[in-house]
C-alpha cells in the first residue's frame, strides 16, 4: 500500500508552526543571563598572586582580569562595597564609614528610592524586569545596611566568620532559579579579620585565601553538576588591600586591588591595563543584563575591552 508522505508532513509541519508561535518552541530562545559574584573582603593584590588559588587561576582564566583596579576613598569595607554594587563613589551614596545606617549618616546620598537608600544595582533589575532573582549571603552584619533589602529575593547572614552555609545556600539558589535571570552577591569578611588579626601577607591571612578558593571550587563543580555554570557571568571583586595589620590609608597596597570577570560574552585579558574603578562594578552588571541606564547621579561606567563584539 503506498503512503502519501504529504498527507503525513503537512500536519506535522502546521503543529510545529503553531506551537512554535505559542512560545513552547523557539529555535532562537536564549539562555537566561545569570551573575554570580565572588565578594571577598580584604584580597591584597599580593595576597592574590602569593596564595595558591588554583579554583579562581582557573575559573577566570579565559576572563579578564585586572591587578590594579582602584578603590573608592576612603579605602575601607562599607563604603567600597556600597560603591561596587550602586556604581558611586561616597560623595554620591554617602557612605563615608563602616557605621552608616539608613537613621545616622553624616552625609545623605545625592539621591534615593522611596525607602531613603541610594539606588543599587539590584533595584535597577528588578524596576527593568521584576522577574530577575536577586541574593545576597555575608558573613560581616554592617555590610547590607546600605542596600535596599526590599530589592532582594533571598538574604542569607552568617555569624562569626563563618561562610560555608553562604555558600551552599548561594548553590542551591543557583539551582532553583537556573531558568531564570538571576543576580547573587557572595561575600565573605575571614580574609580581612586574619589581615587585621595577623597581619596582610601573614601565613594565616594567605591560609584564609587558600581556604576561600577551596569553597569556590567546590562551589564550582556543584554549579557544573548542576547544569547552571556555563551561563553563569563569574565576578571576584573586592573592596581594598592593606598595610601591616590595617587599611584606610592611600598607599597602593590599599587602593589598588585584584578585579576580574568571565564567562558568556567576555574576552580573555590576563593583563587588564585599562582604568577600572570598583564603582564600574554595578555598570558592567547592568550591560550583562542590558539595562542601559542606572540613576542620574552614577559614576560607574563601563570600561572598553571587556565584552566581545
Amino acid at each position: 500500500m503506498a503512503i502519501n508522505l504529504r498527507k503525513i508532513i503537512s500536519p506535522l509541519v502546521s503543529s510545529l508552526f503553531l506551537l512554535s508561535l505559542a512560545g513552547f518552541i523557539s529555535p532562537k530562545a536564549k539562555s537566561p543571563k545569570h551573575v554570580l559574584i565572588i565578594g571577598i573582603d580584604g584580597l591584597s593584590v599580593k595576597g592574590f598572586q602569593e596564595a595558591k588559588t588554583p579554583n579562581l587561576d582557573k575559573l577566570f582564566s579565559d576572563g579578564v582580569l585586572s591587578l590594579q583596579t582602584r578603590v573608592v576613598m576612603p579605602s575601607v569595607t562599607l563604603p567600597n562595597w556600597t560603591s561596587h554594587l550602586t556604581a558611586a563613589g561616597p560623595e554620591q551614596h554617602g557612605v563615608t564609614n563602616n557605621n552608616w545606617t539608613l537613621g545616622s549618616h553624616e552625609l545623605s546620598p545625592i539621591e534615593t528610592d522611596l525607602e531613603g537608600y541610594y539606588p543599587s544595582i539590584f533595584k535597577a533589575l528588578k524596576d527593568e524586569n521584576p522577574e530577575i532573582k536577586t541574593a545576597y549571603f555575608y558573613n560581616w552584619g554592617n555590610l547590607i545596611n546600605s542596600i535596599n533589602q526590599k530589592y532582594l529575593d533571598e538574604v542569607g547572614f552568617e555569624e562569626n566568620d563563618g561562610y560555608q552555609e553562604n555558600y551552599d545556600k548561594a548553590f542551591e539558589f543557583a539551582k532553583a532559579s537556573k531558568d531564570s535571570p538571576f543576580l547573587i552577591f557572595l561575600y565573605t569578611v575571614h580574609i580581612d579579620h586574619a589581615g587585621h588579626t595577623n597581619g596582610w601577607m601573614s601565613k594565616e591571612y594567605i591560609k584564609a585565601i587558600e581556604e576561600a578558593d577551596k569553597a569556590i571550587g567546590d562551589l564550582i563543580k556543584k554549579m557544573k553538576s548542576e547544569d547552571v555554570f556555563k551561563n553563569t557571568n563569574f565576578f571576584l571583586i573586592t573592596d581594598h588591600g592593606g598595610n601591616e595589620k590595617g587599611h584606610g590609608g592611600l598607599s597602593r597596597e590599599e587602593m589598588e586591588v585584584p578585579w576580574a570577570i568571565v564567562g558568556p560574552n567576555i574576552l580573555k585579558d590576563q593583563k587588564f591595563q585599562i582604568p577600572n574603578s570598583n564603582a564600574n562594578t554595578a555598570s558592567v552588571i547592568a550591560t550583562i543584563f542590558g539595562v542601559k541606564e542606572l540613576q542620574a547621579s552614577a559614576i560607574g561606567k563601563t570600561p572598553e575591552g571587556i565584552f566581545k563584539k
